[in-house]
């Protein structure tokens, strides 16, 4: 597991496909002919806890998820352009923002408890991130990409160098 911390609020890291991931990638991404290779997480602070349901809180889970969705494209754009396919889901629905969706969503808490291993707070029937540092002030989102890791951790750290929030 690689990760790295960008003083922006910003951390991510990239990981080999879980079993679900590996198994069901023709469900999350019918159109893919090659194998998901990377799993890149994306977590970003939050001004606020989200454990409640707020108009701030609300506010600025729209904003993260703009930005997630931005720097995302970069990665993507980035990863396609050396010839691998790359996909962000949409953090509020799980389905892919540039594919043609399945019919399963990603569910990045999930993936996230999953491969960093970070507790869950279930509030209001949803669960939420519980991160050692920023406690529930975490927005969470993920890409696959067909590259391997390496070269993954490689276009994501170029994009996050020119990245300003």
């Amino acid at each position: 597991m690689m990760h790295t911390f960008f003083p922006m609020g910003i951390e991510y890291s990239v990981h080999i496909p879980s079993d679900f991931i590996s198994t069901n990638v023709c469900q999350l991404l019918p159109d893919w002919l090659v194998p998901v290779l990377s799993v890149i997480i994306v977590l970003q602070h939050c001004p606020v806890l989200l454990a409640k349901k707020t108009t701030e809180t609300e506010f600025h889970k729209q904003q993260l998820r703009a930005q997630s969705v931005q720097f995302g494209r970069h990665i993507v754009l980035s990863l396609q352009h050396k010839g691998y396919q790359a996909e962000i889901f949409d953090p509020r629905t799980g389905y892919p923002i540039l594919s043609q969706p399945g019919s399963l969503r990603l569910d990045d808490v999930a993936i996230v408890q999953a491969s960093l291993g970070y507790p869950l707070i279930e509030t209001g029937g949803c669960w939420i991130i519980e991160h050692p540092t920023w406690g529930n002030a975490v927005f969470p989102s993920v890409l696959l990409s067909s590259a391997n890791p390496p070269i993954t951790q490689a276009a994501v750290e170029a994009v996050m160098a020119t990245y300003t929030c």
